[in-house]
């Protein structure tokens, strides 16, 4: 499965953006189309599994994803339970030091849908998740420095 890439600078070091990532109560505050991030199971300080209830035209849907966490590097996520219209997510988000106060964000994702897309749609659909993702990440970050 192709993955679709990006990337942003946040200025702030990797473990304050690490705990956003981890704090799924607060997804539909900052994160775009998010309804409900309710954390079903929990290993060690962080989710293992959370439930999304997700409203972003066109796609409305009920799933859960699977979460592995590395430390404040890295964090993976999969598709444990379908929705309706979601079949398949892959994610994962990179963090990477730069500087003494600012940390490269590198987000991954493949999704696959219920619906025939041709993968050119299906790939800009995933960049504008991304990118929004990211967007609305550094904005939250950032203005809770």
């Amino acid at each position: 499965m192709a993955r679709t890439t990006s990337d942003i600078v946040i200025g702030a070091p990797p473990s304050r953006i690490m705990d956003v990532i981890a704090d799924f109560e607060n997804y539909p505050s900052w994160a775009t189309g998010v309804r409900v991030a309710d954390v079903v199971a929990t290993s060690g300080d962080r989710a293992e599994r959370v439930h999304f209830v997700l409203e972003a035209a066109p796609i409305r849907d009920q799933y859960d994803l699977g979460y592995t966490w590395d430390g404040d590097h890295s964090v993976t996520w999969h598709l444990v339970e379908r929705g309706s219209m979601l079949t398949s997510m892959d994610g994962s988000y990179e963090l990477e030091p730069v500087g003494d106060d600012s940390t490269r964000v590198t987000y991954q994702l493949s999704v696959d849908v219920s619906i025939p897309m041709l993968g050119m749609l299906k790939r800009k659909a995933e960049k504008v998740i991304i990118d929004t993702a990211l967007k609305g990440l550094k904005r939250h970050v950032e203005g809770a420095t």
